[in-house]
């Protein structure tokens, strides 16, 4: 078989001039899309490391930002913490003054306790006296002397 009868040959051949008419007239567009290609990848490239940039200084300025919220919030701890402190203080304060007041509240009262349960003693001790004097003159003074007694002090009030 020779050579212009083989399939393959012409397979071959035909392929050959195929890829030279596509590299002659069509490299020029295939080189132009691979560099447009190319672009836009290196624009992608440029713009993705753009974007980590900005993330990076977003990331920076939020911790900036929550570092500040925490020294702010220890701040506002603190302060609490202290005026906390303060209002314990003058509530003890308070408590104490409130505690000495009832003391000396309570104190008054038992003054004017002990007072009332000394005239009440001193006014039962005079009745008991007075019975008790009631009683002994009874007893030891007959009627006679005891209307003498009367009539003497009836003269005098008369005199007064």
């Amino acid at each position: 078989m020779s050579l212009l009868q083989d399939a393959n040959f012409w397979l071959l051949g035909s392929f050959l001039i195929f890829a030279f008419v596509c590299y002659k007239y069509g490299k020029d567009t295939f080189l132009g899309l691979l560099d447009s290609r190319i672009e836009k990848i290196r624009k992608e490239i440029v713009e993705a490391e753009n974007l980590r940039i900005e993330a990076q200084e977003l990331l920076a300025q939020y911790q900036r930002k929550h570092r500040d919220a925490v020294k702010e919030a220890e701040k506002i701890v603190s302060n609490a913490e202290k005026h906390a402190i303060e209002i314990r203080k003058r509530a003890e304060a308070e408590l104490m003054e409130t505690m000495e007041r009832r003391e000396e509240q309570f104190k008054e009262r038992m003054r004017n306790m002990e007072r009332s349960a000394m005239n009440e003693i001193q006014s039962y001790a005079a009745k008991l006296s007075i019975q008790a004097t009631q009683r002994i003159i009874e007893e030891n003074l007959d009627k006679k002397i005891a209307t003498q007694l009367v009539d003497r002090s009836v003269k005098n009030i008369k005199a007064a």
